[in-house]
């Protein structure tokens, strides 16, 4: 083994024990936000109170490990951006262009601090993206398969992929979180497919999101933006950030407060700012 592959080696699990602690801090931040935070909806003011559910375990055997690699070279999903792209490896999502910020969000399908943030203000996210307000930026990682032992969370991602390919990005997105499992349990093949039916793929479509899962097509791509995470020294997930300035679970949450960031940074970008950071 050369010296350069002992030292990427090395980098990796520095970055994967840094992430697994950023991981238990942003959940403890957000068990005590999802208790207090207050939403805004056209009926009035609530309160949210947000269960948390923890990280699941390993998958449920049905398939073999899948055993992703990194392969800058794999084919992506519909619409993913490529390597060398500030965001590479990331599906925007929405219809908001360079014009507008970016607003980027670092996710793992097992993280449950992610699933809070999902459930707590996802629908927001997804309006000001749909809205073209900003471009939004979903950008997978996998970092919690190392060491919760298992390959949920890169199987989970590749199937996304093939359901973005069915035009089902933020249903399938959605439908993942609001399944994620409980610890010790994991996303089962059956379930992952299970989860393109409930997003309404049927038909020839349904067949070939099948198949796509099946020849495990987008593994590497999963594999590929993980290594983005890893060589980038990402603390943990979620990770937001508005054209490069990390926005904190709380602000991510309250939809008020985002919109606000939102606002400011499309002023300060019609003030001569640049619309987009050097890659993370």
């Amino acid at each position: 083994m050369s010296n350069s592959g002992n030292s990427r080696r090395d980098r990796a699990a520095a970055a994967n024990a840094a992430a697994m602690s950023g991981e238990r801090r942003r959940e403890q931040l957000i068990r005590i936000i999802g208790a207090v935070v207050v939403i805004v909806v056209v009926v009035g003011i609530i309160v949210v109170a947000v269960v948390v559910k923890k990280g699941s375990s390993s998958a449920d055997g049905s398939a073999a490990p899948a055993s992703a690699t990194a392969n800058p070279g794999a084919p992506l999903p519909k619409g993913a951006l490529p390597a060398g792209d500030p965001y590479a490896y990331g599906i925007p999502y929405g219809t908001g262009t360079s014009a507008v910020p970016t607003l980027e969000v670092w996710e793992d399908f097992q993280c449950p601090s992610c699933n809070m943030v999902e459930k707590a203000n996802g629908t927001g996210i997804t309006s000001l993206a749909e809205s073209g307000k900003v471009r939004l930026i979903w950008r997978p990682t996998t970092f919690l398969d190392r060491n919760l032992k298992n390959d949920a969370s890169e199987r989970a991602t590749a199937a996304w992929g093939c359901a973005i390919d069915a035009g089902k990005t933020k249903e399938y997105h959605s439908t993942v979180f609001a399944n994620q499992p409980q610890e010790g349990v994991g996303f089962s093949d059956e379930a992952l497919i299970q989860f393109a039916q409930d997003t309404g793929i049927s038909g020839a479509a349904l067949d070939t999101f099948k198949s796509c899962y099946a020849d495990r097509t987008y593994l590497s791509w999963a594999a590929n933006s993980a290594q983005v995470f890893y060589d980038a020294n990402i603390p943990g997930t979620p990770l937001a950030k508005l054209n490069g300035t990390e926005v904190v679970a709380k602000d991510l949450i309250d939809q008020a407060t985002l919109t606000k960031l939102v606002a400011d940074a499309t002023a300060a970008m019609a003030a001569g700012a640049p619309a987009s950071p050097s890659a993370s």
